[in-house]
């Protein structure tokens, strides 16, 4: 999962504009459609997952996204169905080809992970979802991102101290990757030794991961181990291509980012 464009967030923090990452957020119900159509939380949530199960087609993706956000405003307790709102939004970005619209929908997933963290302070998955949103946010609004660099790491250190196995150690992989790609001191996070303490540690725990074995060979690489770098590009390439075959929807990009790795690395 890719957190934004490093060269980008470099842009923003060397220039003078620079807007805040957090603002007070929508009502959910006023970022949900509103078509429940007299259907329980329960039984939003459950069409909801069934769709995201068939999120390999665009258009069960963002079916999905919407009947999470009305399961999340029919029920305020429901974490659950921000989460998987967040998830769907997370996915949509990272495939939609219209600028606007991948900048509406990382400022409403920001807004969600605030709800997130007001509903269930103590879910990390909270604080991982909305560390995740912050990056994506800063990617397609740069002006964000000098703040979304300052609140990132937190966020991820706290799901790492939590729940480092999260989504197949997503915690450590997001940090890695923040930290691989920021600029460093003074002006960023950036730290490509620690980014790739980060990338071993996810890699260690889920070694069939796809994107953990992705983002090892970018740590690799910054760091100057370009042989092992190429091993690692390998594996994800495999991972990815088994996945695929087997009916991944998720499989093919990162298939596709470890094939251009290796192409740009001569291998």
């Amino acid at each position: 999962m890719s957190c934004w464009a490093a060269a980008s967030c470099a842009a923003v923090l060397l220039g003078t504009a620079c807007a805040s990452a957090l603002h007070e957020p929508r009502p959910v119900a006023a970022i949900a459609p509103g078509a429940a159509r007299g259907r329980s939380a329960d039984e939003l949530v459950r069409e909801a997952d069934a769709a995201w199960a068939r999120r390999a087609d665009p258009a069960q993706a963002e079916r999905a996204q919407a009947l999470y956000l009305d399961a999340a405003a029919a029920d305020e307790r429901r974490v659950d169905a921000l989460v998987g709102a967040m998830r769907a939004m997370t996915f949509r970005v990272e495939r939609e080809k219209d600028g606007a619209t991948r900048a509406r929908l990382a400022g409403e997933e920001v807004q969600l992970g605030q709800w997130c963290q007001r509903r269930a302070p103590s879910d990390i998955a909270c604080d991982y979802r909305l560390a995740i949103a912050l990056g994506q946010q800063a990617r397609e609004r740069p002006s964000t991102g000098k703040d979304a660099l300052g609140k990132m790491p937190e966020l991820l250190r706290k799901a790492i101290a939590a729940a480092p196995r999260l989504d197949a150690a997503g915690p450590h992989r997001v940090l890695a990757m923040l930290l691989l790609r920021a600029p460093g001191w003074p002006i960023g996070p950036g730290d490509p030794e620690a980014g790739l303490e980060q990338a071993r540690i996810a890699a260690r725990l889920f070694p069939d991961s796809a994107d953990n074995q992705l983002v090892l060979g970018e740590a690799l690489e910054k760091n100057g181990a370009a042989e092992d770098a190429k091993a690692a590009w390998r594996r994800a390439l495999s991972l990815a291509t088994a996945a695929r075959d087997a009916g991944d929807p998720e499989a093919e990009r990162i298939r596709a980012e470890a094939a251009s790795k290796l192409e740009r690395a001569g291998s």
